[in-house]
């Protein structure tokens, strides 16, 4: 197993550089954190870093209501000392006079040893841990005695902060830290020994929100049946609900009783609550939030369980009575007419038809409002309420269940529907839509649908539009989560045939769509000939919106830069979508619109779109990578570059977990265009590296799917690996021609010229931009950069006067666009080239500076570099700062353009 302590250093980072930067916080520090969260860890390590022998306390819970049993153990540990062989003696006579008229002089005698202990004692740093049990009595001796030793160490671990009127005991400008959850990475390597899959890894982090000791204890129980699992608390071991029960004992009864309330909501917020408990509710959540318990979103006041391990607890605690009863009060307290019908539903007798009618109903309310997780629930209960004798009915809601389950990626919801449906007499129609469906909810978390799949091939078997219908999963399966679009062609051949000569005209037209999107990223020149027979087929089945050849038309037209075409196409798709209530397919279209629209420069509009595509995908519980994505990519054109970061880091993080390839190169490409226009070369060429090695894999050839290459080579540029960028260049150049993928071509054009620039060749390099920005007149981004790169060009070539005007009408063109922070960039370039006078290149560097700068522009890290010059990181850092500031520069990519390495001037005398 890993070493506990090791994950939890890591996941204390927040603190420990406390210690080390900040010698006046250092000497006072309070962690705080739930049971089981690693204060104790935490502590140990903070203390390691002071390098100092550590005398440590850890009172127990027998030990709160003893009066100075806490000061006891400090003198027992330093009894070797004669002022604590005087404190101990005068605690005897102490704890027997609390009451007594001499407990005042008594208590200040406990004072005065205990200053006097710690003043003769050799230096030490104290430790208190588990001080939440520290009896009163010794805090308030302790506390004032420290205040008579600033300089003395003390870390302090409790499970709740209580700084009081007037400060923490330990003092007053203690620093408080809480000790952060582990993230999904830490709870991966804590787990690593047990090696669980990225869903089950998933699973424990959610229902531990992060705590390492319960994520030990749940993976140490059964693995809950996928049908099953976190029902009604049924699955948590032992020891985990020994930790959440200490956890839940930090707060009051009442607290307690609301939380549970909160637990049976499936969407608790604040205005539910305050029906339900009226004004306490406030001063009672607080409590809760004190002790991690919850977080209340805002803006919404949506109420959340850190972990979600303390609602199946607080719901486990029920009988079946009180839980029927406060399901009833949540009902009358509902202000959501949905959840109102979910909670009768759940109130009312299990064999009421009338609440499985209800139920039904509510589920088709949520089913059109997008909430499919919710319709999943209310779906499966109106199945399993439903009379077995109504075989028709009970099909038809199994099989709603079984789809609402899907949609929400829901896999135990829909496997217990699922069951119902198999052992009812249903169809082998219906037996494989329901296998299909959970085929497609496994897919959610792309984990194994081996199984699933062959249980539909068996139910099809002799019927060849059934049959069609497995192999066209199969295909997305092969293409998505096996990177594997050879196999996803075969099978989508082979759908596509065995529906035509069904005659099923709409399974043909999804096998046909399929086998079009794999071969246009196969580079196939088959690919328009297919997509044109799915589009001529009669469809008399729906589709999702998001699977039809309209939208892989729309969305090869976004590949071939026939903007206004692909926006025509998806907008009454957009519609379509939202019509029929399909969140993942109005999230893909809506995606699909931001891409056109930052594409054809309207930032703000794909901003909104982008927007809309992340909201709906947090509200359905849909897989956030590819939404992750689009933000990404529109934040980074039009926003701001650090957001864009950080929605590209979490969508990568994502597609790992999840095990989706196509998505985790997408992620990749925008980090790696992101980090690269924040001048950070070495890791855009990094995470470019991988998307090229994932579509390598993936057998990934038209160019124009994914634009990479162009971002790759400047990176390799930059850091002066001009052969390998001119060997992608030309290789990628000659597959864009040989597929007469000629939108691709003027981005290589521009990295191409900053390779001649490179290597002296200015004349050369600004020919090319100035062609390559005359054929980007319908793409104004692109076209902005391509005449940022000749501005750097002409500046190198000391033509400023060209520099100046191509980084005006860049900067124009940028503002005029709403892409902000090309904008900044190219008015950063601007006022650097207005303030430097003709003639000079840039303003007079000492030689230091200049060297320095020279090896940094060359993509040396700052390390070599020290090495280089014999002088420190520190002394590098702060002469690259002064070099930025005298350049007006920001970034290493900047520098590099303003900076021409020492061969360029050897080579140019």
């Amino acid at each position: 197993m890993p070493d506990f302590m090791n994950v939890v250093n890591a996941q204390v980072g927040l603190a420990l550089p406390v210690v080390a930067g900040d010698p006046d916080r250092a000497r006072r520090v309070v962690l705080f954190g739930p049971p089981g969260i690693g204060k104790t860890t935490a502590a140990e390590a903070l203390a390691k870093q002071l390098a100092m022998p550590v005398l440590r306390l850890a009172p127990g819970p027998q030990d709160a209501q003893v009066p100075y049993s806490g000061l006891l153990e400090l003198a027992l540990v330093l009894q070797p000392l004669p002022a604590a062989r005087e404190l101990a003696t005068g605690l005897d006579g102490a704890a027997a006079e609390p009451g007594s008229p001499h407990h005042a002089a008594s208590a200040l005698r406990m004072r005065r040893r205990t200053a006097a202990l710690l003043r003769d004692a050799p230096p030490f740093a104290l430790v208190v841990d588990n001080a939440q049990w520290l009896d009163p009595a010794s805090e308030a001796v302790l506390g004032w005695a420290l205040r008579l030793a600033p300089d003395l160490p003390v870390i302090v671990a409790e499970r709740a902060r209580r700084p009081g009127a007037g400060g923490h005991w330990c003092g007053e400008n203690a620093y408080a830290v809480r000790v952060p959850a582990l993230t999904f990475g830490q709870v991966e390597l804590l787990l690593s020994a047990y090696r669980f899959a990225p869903r089950d890894v998933l699973r424990i982090h959610a229902d531990s929100g992060g705590n390492p000791a319960l994520a030990l204890a749940l993976a140490e129980s059964p693995r809950p049946p996928a049908d099953q699992a976190g029902e009604d608390g049924h699955f948590l071991v032992t020891d985990a609900r020994r930790l959440v029960g200490e956890w839940l004992e930090e707060v009051s009864a009442q607290a307690r009783e609301l939380l549970t309330a909160a637990a049976l909501d499936d969407r608790p917020d604040l205005a539910l609550l305050n029906r339900l408990a009226g004004p306490p509710v406030t001063n009672l959540l607080a409590e809760a939030e004190a002790a991690g318990l919850v977080h209340v979103e805002q803006p919404g006041g949506q109420v959340r369980f850190t972990a979600r391990a303390i609602g199946t607890e607080l719901t486990a605690r029920l009988s079946t009575t009180a839980r029927r009863l406060l399901h009833a009060r949540l009902a009358q307290a509902s202000h959501d007419e949905i959840r109102r019908d979910r909670h009768h539903a759940l109130a009312a007798d299990t064999d009421d038809p009338r609440a499985a009618r209800h139920a039904a109903d509510a589920a088709g309310h949520a089913r059109l409002r997008g909430e499919h997780a919710l319709a999943a629930e209310l779906s499966l209960l109106a199945a399993e309420r439903t009379p077995r004798e109504n075989t028709g009915l009970l099909t038809e809601r199994a099989v709603h269940a079984v789809r609402d389950a899907a949609h929400g990626g829901d896999l135990s919801r829909g496997r217990a529907a699922a069951r119902l449906l198999l052992l009812n007499d249903s169809s082998p129609a219906h037996r494989v839509d329901a296998l299909l469906a959970l085929a497609d909810a496994d897919g959610q978390h792309l984990g194994d649908a081996d199984e699933l799949f062959a249980g539909a091939l068996h139910e099809a078997a002799g019927l060849p539009e059934l049959t069609a219908q497995v192999l066209i999963r199969q295909a997305v399966w092969a293409n998505v989560k096996e990177g594997a679009p050879q196999k996803a062609a075969t099978l989508a051949a082979q759908a596509a045939a065995l529906a035509e000569a069904a005659g099923d005209a709409t399974s043909t037209a999804m096998a046909l769509t399929m086998q079009a999107r794999i071969q246009r990223i196969l580079g196939s020149p088959q690919a328009e000939a297919t997509l044109g027979r799915a589009l001529s087929q009669p469809r008399t089945a729906p589709v999702a919106t998001n699977a039809t050849p309209e939208h892989l038309a729309a969305r090869h037209a976004f590949f071939d830069d026939r903007l206004a075409e692909a926006r025509t196409a998806l907008v009454p798709l957009l519609i379509q979508a939202q019509r029929a209530g399909d969140p993942e397919a109005t999230v893909d279209i809506l995606r699909s619109l931001a891409e056109v629209e930052i594409r054809a420069g309207r930032c703000a509009r794909a901003l909104e779109y982008a927007d809309r595509a992340r909201t709906l995908t947090e509200r359905a519980d849909l897989s956030p990578a590819p939404a992750c994505y689009t933000s990404a990519l529109a934040e980074g054109t039009g926003a701001r570059t650090d957001l864009a970061l950080a929605h590209a880091r979490r969508g990568a993080d994502t597609c790992r977990q999840e095990d989706n390839r196509v998505y985790l190169s997408r992620n990749l490409f925008v980090l790696g265009h992101l980090l690269l226009a924040a001048g950070r070369p070495k890791e855009a060429a990094e995470a470019l590296e991988e998307v090229r090695d994932l579509e390598a894999r993936q057998q990934v050839r038209d160019p124009s799917v994914l634009r990479w290459h162009a971002d790759l080579a400047e990176a390799h540029i930059a850091l002066g690996r001009l052969d390998q960028a001119q060997d992608l260049l030309t290789a990628t150049r000659r597959t864009a021609t040989d597929l007469g993928r000629h939108s691709v071509l003027p981005p290589l054009e521009r990295a191409q010229a900053l390779l001649d620039a490179a290597l002296g060749h200015y004349d050369t390099a600004a020919r090319r931009l100035t062609d390559a920005a005359d054929r980007l007149h319908h793409l104004p981004v692109e076209r902005g950069r391509t005449l940022l790169a000749l501005s750097h060009t002409e500046r190198r070539a000391r033509r400023r006067s060209s520099a100046r005007t191509a980084a005006r009408d860049a900067a124009d063109l940028f503002t005029a666009h709403q892409a902000h922070p090309w904008a900044e960039t190219a008015t950063h370039l601007l006022h650097r080239l207005d303030s430097t006078p003709d003639g000079e290149s840039h303003p007079r560097l000492t030689r230091a500076e200049q060297r320095c700068a020279e090896l940094a522009a060359a993509g040396v890290t700052n390390r070599d570099i020290a090495a280089a010059l014999t002088v420190s990181e520190k002394t590098v850092e702060a002469t690259l700062t002064r070099v930025y500031r005298k350049l007006g520069l920001r970034s290493r990519v900047q520098l590099a353009n303003a900076i021409a390495p020492a061969k360029d001037r050897t080579t140019d005398t």
